[in-house]
């Protein structure tokens, strides 16, 4: 994750890092835009989680619970993420070792979720096309597996990287203080290069993926009248869920994006980077509450239970007045 403050070459001293900073008030307001939006996107994920583990029918339901699996996923992501950069405008300098720390989850759930919209596109393609074996195929334990199979194809290729930095740099290193960027920590060119490879292989995966499911799936929303309906909802959900990962691998190219639009704008440093960390890592995860939480009939009803059962409990209810005593 690119912070918004950020460092640049000095031209009379390559080798001195200049410190970029915002002003106090364009910095207040562009914390105070992000923490609005993380506390907006933190209750709405709420009441989603809350809805699913309330009501028994969604967590016997692979769908909703790779739905739900994402929608935890991305309050992490957020979570971490905006902590980094409200951490980079208060102390800017913080320890290597929670440096690591952040960065790799940051990285974690950010992969995380282009898997799962995969995951997700094959279980819709499973409940059109496959009918009849998708009982067979997609139980609640086999989804929990899919879960865990997710999680170690995103943490061991970058897991690596840690081990490699904690191979090749002193112990010394990880008591000293950084600006918290991911090639700050993990230094050596050989990850950089490694990296770009699996981006390359998450992207094609995944895309080819959603590509291969929205076909069938449009196929058979042609070839079965009876199910034409139910067909075309899920054909529907997977052109929502290649949008939401058409924006979400962004992530993955936004780095050279960034460098070409500095090399244009070298005096807009602040301004992209701020730009680009609204578009790749928050714009995204509006997607999911739209897709399960408006789009789908039977979780937006008892979305919407939740949500008034929320609000009554602050809602503060008038004593009735006692009753005066017969004479």
């Amino acid at each position: 994750m690119s912070s918004i403050l950020s460092l640049t070459s000095n031209m009379t001293s390559p080798n001195q890092p200049v410190l970029v900073r915002d002003t106090f008030a364009t910095a207040f307001v562009k914390n105070l835009i992000v923490v609005l939006v993380w506390l907006t996107l933190t209750y709405i994920n709420s009441i989603l989680i809350a809805t699913f583990f309330r009501h028994q029918i969604f967590y016997e339901d692979p769908r909703y619970i790779l739905f739900i699996h994402m929608v935890i996923n991305d309050g992490i992501q957020l979570t971490v993420t905006i902590t980094l950069l409200i951490l980079s405008y208060i102390i800017y300098k913080i320890n290597v070792s929670f440096c690591c720390f952040f960065i790799l989850v940051a990285v974690f759930t950010t992969r995380n979720t282009p898997v799962n919209l995969a995951a997700m596109a094959i279980e819709r393609y499973l409940s059109i096309c496959k009918p009849l074996h998708y009982t067979q195929l997609c139980t609640v334990r086999r989804t929990y597996t899919v879960i865990g199979m997710i999680w170690f194809i995103c943490v061991a290729p970058d897991i690596t990287d840690l081990f490699v930095t904690l191979a090749t740099e002193p112990l010394s290193f990880f008591h000293e203080s950084v600006f918290c960027l991911r090639q700050n920590v993990f230094k050596d060119p050989i990850l950089a290069q490694k990296r770009k490879a699996f981006d390359i292989i998450y992207f094609s995966c995944v895309f080819l993926t959603l590509v291969v499911t929205y076909l069938k799936v449009m196929f058979a929303a042609q070839g079965l009248s009876s199910a034409n309906t139910s067909a075309k909802k899920a054909r529907n959900t997977i052109l929502l869920h290649g949008v939401q990962l058409a924006m979400c691998l962004l992530s993955y190219i936004s780095p050279s994006v960034e460098i070409v639009l500095l090399i244009m704008f070298p005096g807009r440093i602040l301004e992209i980077r701020y730009a680009n960390y609204l578009l790749v890592y928050i714009l995204p995860r509006f997607l999911s509450p739209i897709i399960y939480g408006a789009r789908d009939k039977k979780f937006r009803k008892y979305f919407k239970k939740t949500l008034l059962r929320c609000r009554c409990k602050y809602t503060v209810k008038p004593v009735a007045p006692l009753n005066k005593e017969r004479m």
